[in-house]
């Protein structure tokens, strides 16, 4: 069991449309809304090996204000819990946390320190957005397009081995500016594609209730080989943002976007008529 299948047995509990994407989203006065986004991550199972806890600290917020900018939201605080094995290893991890924090508008507001066999950490990120802006992974619809920002494959790369692509890997930047402005520009759905591409198009698919046909000639990948196709279909760790958008917005252009498909009726994700294999960065049971 994955965890894409574990939390479907708690859906009954909590709600489908609550557990349909990686944001929550609460109403505030002036038609604004409170988006927040959780993240927990462990030392063997979430860090590359020779991270150093600086690293650590600014993946950690990256990943939850990846999921904050993917609904269009604004970054405004950042909670950090943090399980330490070592208690030398809280500061500089800290400096990594509220530096990435700082450099995408937000700012480290509190959390909790705890002793743990395993460095382990929770962050939990807060945004602001208008609600006619707010774009979750739920309103793809047929007939728009399917686009990608950034180039997929580079952070599977650095974890191979690959020392040219390691920023991509240890300091990831969560495409704040870019979420806003798609959702300003009419993005009908959005998530990031932290846990690979094509796991995210499997769960956008599933939230909207759609079909997606991707054009697999058009990724924007690392290379032209079966290895580049492979790292960026289905590695995780790339920050870039999955999206849809109405065919007559394309023209708001930008060099940091591609478009590489088309939403139909109907359910699944297909490359050139086949199903594409469901496959990225789980964590199993």
């Amino acid at each position: 069991m994955d965890d894409r299948e574990l939390l479907k047995t708690i859906q009954p509990l909590i709600g489908k449309t609550e557990t349909a994407d990686d944001c929550a989203a609460y109403p505030l006065q002036n038609d604004m809304l409170l988006i927040s986004s959780t993240d927990m991550l462990h030392e063997t199972t979430d860090f590359p090996k020779g991270m150093s806890e600086y690293q650590m600290g600014w993946m950690s917020v990256a990943v939850s204000l990846s999921d904050v900018a993917s609904s269009g939201a604004k970054p405004v605080s950042v909670l950090v819990a943090a399980g330490l094995d070592k208690p030398e290893r809280l500061k500089p991890f800290m400096e990594g946390a509220c530096a990435c924090a700082e450099s995408f508008g937000a700012k480290v507001s509190g959390g909790d320190i705890d002793s743990h066999t395993e460095f382990t950490v929770v962050t939990t990120a807060f945004g602001v957005v208008a609600k006619q802006n707010y774009c979750p992974r739920t309103g793809a619809k047929p007939g728009d397009v399917i686009c990608v920002s950034g180039i997929l494959g580079r952070a599977q790369r650095a974890l191979d081995g690959d020392d040219r692509y390691l920023p991509y890997l240890l300091t990831p930047k969560p495409q704040v500016s870019l979420g806003v402005s798609l959702a300003e520009h009419g993005a009908t759905a959005m998530m990031d594609i932290s846990d690979g591409l094509a796991l995210s198009l499997w769960d956008l698919s599933e939230a909207s209730g759609v079909a997606l046909e991707i054009d697999s000639s058009s990724l924007p990948l690392t290379g032209d080989d079966a290895y580049a196709f492979d790292c960026g279909v289905f590695g995780g760790g790339d920050f870039g943002l999955l999206f849809t958008m109405p065919e007559n917005l394309t023209d708001f252009r930008c060099s940091e976007y591609t478009i590489i498909g088309r939403v139909t009726k109907g359910k699944g994700v297909y490359f050139g008529g086949a199903e594409l294999e469901r496959r990225g960065f789980v964590h199993k049971w």
